[in-house]
């Protein structure tokens, strides 16, 4: 391996650990309420999309902010499988599967799905571009799933129609 290659590797291997730093300090400032610091993970013009959209500082701190508000509270958001792909020196892509249990108007549930994101190194530091969450799964925990318990029957119930494998 000639220097050049070497040097591009460790490149490489910093921008992914960057990446998965990144992703860390998301769950922990959305399991903590700490709206500046995940409104600061996004680029200026960055977006949130899932249960609704918000684009940009300003609006990604009140859609924060406003799901606390309206009752639903996470006591522990988990991110696993994150695979990342760079496109380029600056930008990227991941995803990633959710499992969070929460807490929607007092009652226990269980969410589950999926994170598709956009990433661009923003000023030296990964930002996300856009961040965009998935429910698969969102039921009351006393209906039959904790993490121990997960069955694909119990997911595809709470979808009629819809074909899992």
């Amino acid at each position: 391996m000639t220097a050049a290659e070497l040097e591009q590797r460790v490149v490489r291997l910093e921008a992914l650990e960057a990446i998965r730093d990144l992703d860390a300090r998301y769950c922990r400032a959305l399991d903590d309420g700490d709206w500046a610091t995940l409104v600061s993970l996004f680029t200026v013009d960055g977006e949130f999309v899932g249960l609704s959209r918000a684009q940009g500082h300003d609006r990604l701190r009140a859609f924060f902010a406003g799901l606390a508000d309206s009752g639903l509270t996470a006591f522990w958001h988990h991110v696993t499988n994150l695979e990342i792909e760079l496109e380029g020196p600056d930008v990227a892509r991941a995803r990633s599967f959710l499992w969070q249990p929460c807490v929607q108007d007092g009652v226990p549930h269980i969410a589950a799905g999926r994170y598709t994101d956009r990433l661009r190194r923003d000023g030296g530091v990964w930002r996300y571009l856009s961040k965009q969450v998935s429910f698969d799964y969102f039921v009351p925990l006393a209906d039959g799933w904790d993490h121990g318990r997960f069955t694909v029957a119990a997911a595809a119930a709470t979808y009629p129609g819809r074909q899992f494998a």
